[in-house]
């Protein structure tokens, strides 16, 4: 799976070309043809940076949003559900450690010093 793929199931429900999708993820520093690794934790901030991205602008785009209305929601109640998962992807991604901040991670700390 490629970074777009992996995007593209983050942000499921939401279509947009490929190159808009590769804007995206360029910004936030992601290849979209290059394989996705699950184990580096700076890949999925990335990910998780390009769908809030995503999710910013469509929020920012009424007449988007009422192309996306399902059957028995109203486009306020999609306002309020993409406004929640904005908040969501924020606070994930502000507790989400890059593979620098892991890699510098200790188990110790020094309490006093010299």
């Amino acid at each position: 799976m490629n970074n777009l793929q992996r995007l593209q199931l983050e942000t499921k429900g939401i279509n947009l070309d490929q190159s808009e999708l590769t804007i995206y993820l360029q910004e936030n520093d992601l290849n979209p043809f290059e394989e996705y690794n699950p184990q580096s934790a700076t890949s999925k901030r990335n990910i998780y940076r390009s769908a809030l991205s995503i999710l910013e602008s469509v929020a920012n785009n009424p007449t988007l949003m009422k192309s996306i209305k399902m059957d028995d929601t109203t486009i306020s109640d999609f306002a309020e559900s993409i406004q929640s998962r904005i908040d969501q992807l924020e606070r994930k991604i502000r507790t989400l450690k890059t593979d620098d901040q892991i890699a510098n991670e200790s188990n110790f700390f020094m309490l006093f010093g010299d």
